[in-house]
């Protein structure tokens, strides 16, 4: 059992930077992939980001340019830098770390990130 721990969302105006961080309660060591999702009001939920063990990244279309996904090891940490922030960025924002190979996947709670006009 994983448990992850959002931080780092709150109000921010269009135009503004915002960096939210994860902790995992244990460390994730093997092949895994930890990421970001997004949930707006009244939409269905989004991949963001994502990146590996080793380091590689990928992220959707509508942030590229202005979002970076990074990790710690050592920390067990997962965080998302997101620059140039637009209203649309508005939601839920959900640490996700999985290993493909053993069928195993765990969430964070949510934290709210709000970008107003």
């Amino acid at each position: 059992q994983v448990q992850l721990v959002e931080s780092g969302g709150g109000l921010v105006q269009a135009g503004g930077s915002l960096r939210l961080s994860c902790v995992a309660s244990k460390n994730i060591g093997g092949l895994n992939i930890m990421g970001w999702y997004r949930q707006a009001p009244g939409k269905e939920r989004e991949l963001v980001a994502t990146i590996t063990s080793i380091g590689s990244t990928t992220l959707t279309d509508s942030v590229k340019g202005r979002y970076n996904i990074s990790r710690d090891n050592g920390k067990n940490s997962v965080y998302l830098q997101m620059n140039s922030l637009k209203p649309e960025d508005t939601g839920v924002y959900y640490c996700n770390v999985r290993w493909p190979f053993r069928s195993d996947d765990y969430w964070g709670q949510g934290t709210q990130v709000t970008v107003s006009s």
